[in-house]
C-alpha cells in the first residue's frame, strides 16, 4: 500500500510518502511556513522523487487536529480532495497522538502538548500498550491549571513531548519529579510517525462529513453561536 501522509495542525509543516509500514520519503521543515502555498508542491517534490505517480497512492493520511485553525483546514482540505479526486482511502489521527508517537518507547504515561496561547492548551495522555498507542486521557482545550491537576491525579511517572517550554517551571513546581521532558526534534510532529499510527486504523466512511478535530470553537463559530443563541453549532461548517 502507497499512503501519503502530511501534518500541517502546527507552526511545522511533515509531509512523508510510505509504502506498507516503510517510509520511503519524508520532509520536515521546522520553520514557519505558509502551509497552503508549500504543501502541494513539497508532495509533489517527494512523489518525483520515487517516481510515484498520484494514481499510484493507495492511501492519504492526514493529522485532524487539535492545532491551528487555518494550519487543520488547509490539512484536511487538502486531504479531502485528493482522497475524492484519486479515490484513495482517507484516515485522520489525533495531531496531538503524531507528537506522543515521538516519546522513547516506554509503558510510562506521555502527555503531548500544543500551546493554545495564554494560559491555554492542548493535551492528552497516551500509554504504550502491546507497542501500540493508546488515549488514556482524551485530547482536550484546557489550562495549564487544569492540566497540572489532572496529571497530578494520575499518580505516575509522566513524559512531556511538544509545546512544553512554555510551561515547564509551572509544572516542574507544582510536579516535581512525576515529570520529565523529551528534547530535541522528537518534539516535532514527524509524517512518518503519522503514516505508521494510521496502519491499522479504518478509512472514514463518508469523505464528504470528515471535517476538522478543532476541541473548541474557532473564532468564526463562536461569533455565529453568539449571533445565534439557542442553535446547535454542529453544522456550521455546512450552514456557512
Amino acid at each position: 500500500m502507497k499512503v501519503l501522509a502530511f501534518d500541517t495542525s502546527n507552526r511545522p509543516m511533515s509531509v512523508a510518502l510510505l509504502n506498507d509500514d516503510q517510509v520511503v520519503a519524508k520532509q520536515t521543515t521546522a520553520t514557519q511556513l505558509n502551509h497552503s502555498v508549500q504543501l502541494m508542491p513539497t508532495i509533489s517534490a517527494l512523489m518525483a522523487e520515487q517516481g510515484w505517480r498520484p494514481q499510484d497512492l493507495d492511501r492519504v493520511v492526514v493529522a485532524d487536529g487539535p492545532g491551528s485553525y487555518t494550519g487543520l483546514r488547509i490539512a484536511v482540505t487538502t486531504a479531502k480532495t485528493l482522497a475524492a479526486t484519486l479515490s484513495l482511502e482517507l484516515v485522520g489521527v489525533s495531531s496531538l497522538a503524531v507528537i506522543a508517537a515521538g516519546a522513547p518507547a516506554t509503558e510510562q504515561l506521555i502527555s503531548p502538548i500544543f500551546d493554545a496561547r495564554n494560559t491555554q492548551l492542548y493535551a492528552g495522555v497516551y500509554r504504550l500498550i502491546d507497542g501500540q498507542l493508546t488515549s488514556v486521557v482524551a485530547d482536550q482545550h484546557t489550562d495549564i491549571a487544569s492540566w497540572q491537576t489532572t496529571l497530578h491525579q494520575l499518580g505516575e511517572p509522566v513524559t512531556l513531548i511538544g509545546e512544553t517550554s512554555r510551561y515547564q517551571t509551572t509544572l516542574d513546581e507544582a510536579l516535581g519529579d512525576q515529570v520529565t521532558y523529551v528534547s530535541g526534534d522528537a518534539n516535532l510532529p514527524d509524517a512518518g510517525r503519522l503514516g505508521l499510527l494510521a496502519r491499522h486504523l479504518p478509512p472514514v466512511q463518508d469523505v464528504d462529513q470528515f471535517i476538522p478535530n478543532y476541541l473548541r470553537l474557532s473564532p468564526a463559530e463562536a461569533q455565529w453561536a453568539a449571533a445565534h443563541p439557542g442553535e446547535k453549532h454542529t453544522d456550521y461548517v455546512e450552514e456557512v
